[in-house]
């Protein structure tokens, strides 16, 4: 077993002393070093090529070995991170929905009261999957109350706008 001992050129800054070990006549070489600080690499592999060109010159690359609980987190997050954007896209898409449906009713000047209900049923498709979202973490529970009340007070205002609601003034006591 060789142990070598040498401070290299291409090296990043935070590296002062670097040790090489071969337990075979394989390409790869794993190593451990003393550096000025310990979160960067601690362990990895070397892949080493020497170049000589007036003199001998080698260049390293360190790749750093993964945790396998690290690894296991990373899948995590992503397989979360995944699920979370579908289930977001799709709150996205159910409110823009509800917001067109609104705006049209708004806009039409022959509009019946009846003609809310289908907008109704949309907006409690949407409630839904909000609170679903809610529920598993994707969002916060502000921010889905904050959107459910951006849909009813949208729905509100279209029917003020209509006659089809009137607000009842506060009695002062």
């Amino acid at each position: 077993m060789a142990s070598v001992s040498c401070s290299l050129l291409n090296l990043p800054s935070k590296m002062k002393n670097l040790t090489l070990t071969s337990s075979s006549n394989s390409g790869s070489l794993s190593f451990s070093r003393n550096i000025s600080q310990s979160r960067v690499l601690s362990q990895g592999t070397f892949s080493l090529n020497t170049v000589q060109r007036r003199g001998v010159v080698v260049v390293c690359e360190a790749a750093p070995k993964k945790v396998d609980s690290a690894i296991k987190k990373a899948l995590q997050a992503e397989r979360r991170r995944v699920y979370n954007k579908a289930r977001k896209s799709e709150i996205r898409t159910r409110t823009k929905k509800v917001l067109e449906a609104l705006e049209l009713l708004k806009k039409k000047s022959d509009a019946q009261a009846e003609e809310i209900t289908s907008i109704e049923k949309m907006i409690g498709e949407a409630y839904s999957i909000i609170d679903k979202a809610v529920k598993v973490g994707t969002l916060h529970r502000n921010t889905g109350a904050n959107r459910k009340s951006r849909l009813a007070r949208r729905k509100k205002a279209v029917e003020i706008h209509h006659g089809w609601y009137a607000p009842v003034p506060q009695a002062s006591v």
